[in-house]
């Protein structure tokens, strides 16, 4: 079956808060275990949206591993596959043996546990544990665990990291299939400092983000001739070094002790969700 246009979908879609569209869009996701008959479609933001027609990397590749398969997150848009073959060919030719792959998304999309995005199929975890080999049977991937490229302080990076490393980012920053690349602070730092002055543009890509210091976090692009998926906010001018300076100082001080909590974030409802995502959910 071919993505339903939206004027079908959105003449399918009845309700405003009661029924399915007021159910957990987490809970509805997370318990399909394949993928829509869709062609395959990027629907709505990386935070709030669905994967039609999702196609799973292979467990195991020429140049990579796909990790955890019991999560069951490996499914993504065809763009997202082509990039992971493209990357581990730059990997090995940068001395690794290929890449571990960490989660996609669900067969369908959506909120996924552990996750705020990786609900379109775009977003891909890289482990920055390098291969030792690629031939892991499935209990090993469940058990194997990656590395911290950060130090204890959270200042800077540690002895894991290497040039290769900088060299498998830089080259994930300049496809230009990539939108943006979440790193842990004291990486998009030291990659700032070891760029050169010259060519620089690529940077603005490596994004510092809380909790990225055993993985990297590539978001790519909306496919060409997808309306359904919306792009992030653009990308702040300069190639954020200045700034990433917060990520190892005042992000690193003790909160407030007087300062009230965060409110928790709420969940989010099918109904909060494109109404594409229902149809998506709903055919076989």
């Amino acid at each position: 079956m071919r993505f339903l246009p939206l004027l079908l979908v959105l003449a399918l879609w009845t309700g405003t808060g009661t029924g399915a569209e007021a159910q957990s869009a987490r809970a509805l996701f997370s318990s399909q275990a394949s993928p829509s008959s869709h062609q395959p479609h990027a629907i709505g933001r990386h935070a709030r949206g669905c994967l039609a027609g999702g196609i799973r990397l292979p467990e195991s590749g020429p140049g990579w591993q796909a990790m955890r398969l019991g999560r069951n997150r490996h499914w993504a848009h065809p763009k997202t596959l082509a990039f992971v073959e493209r990357l581990s060919r730059q990997a090995i030719a940068a001395g690794w043996r290929g890449l571990y792959i960490g989660d996609i998304s669900q067969p369908r999309g959506g909120p996924a546990p552990g996750h705020a995005s990786h609900q379109t199929g775009l977003d891909v975890d890289i482990w920055m544990l390098p291969p030792s080999r690629l031939d892991l049977s499935r209990g090993e991937r469940e058990r194997l665990s990656s590395i911290s490229v950060r130090s204890a302080d959270g200042r800077s990076v540690n002895g894991n990291w290497t040039v290769a490393h900088h060299r498998i980012l830089e080259a994930a920053a300049r496809d230009p299939e990539v939108e943006r690349i979440f790193v842990t602070g004291p990486v998009k730092l030291r990659m700032c400092a070891d760029a050169g002055p010259r060519d620089r543009g690529w940077l603005a890509k490596i994004r510092p983000w809380w909790g990225h210091d055993t993985h990297f976090h590539v978001r790519m692009t909306c496919p060409a001739g997808q309306p359904g998926c919306v792009a992030p906010d653009p990308l702040p001018p300069g190639d954020g070094c200045a700034e990433a300076v917060w990520w190892v100082t005042e992000a690193l001080e003790p909160p407030d002790p007087d300062a009230p909590p965060p409110p928790p974030r709420p969940e989010l409802r099918l109904a909060d969700l494109p109404p594409q995502c229902r149809t998506v959910l709903e055919t076989p």
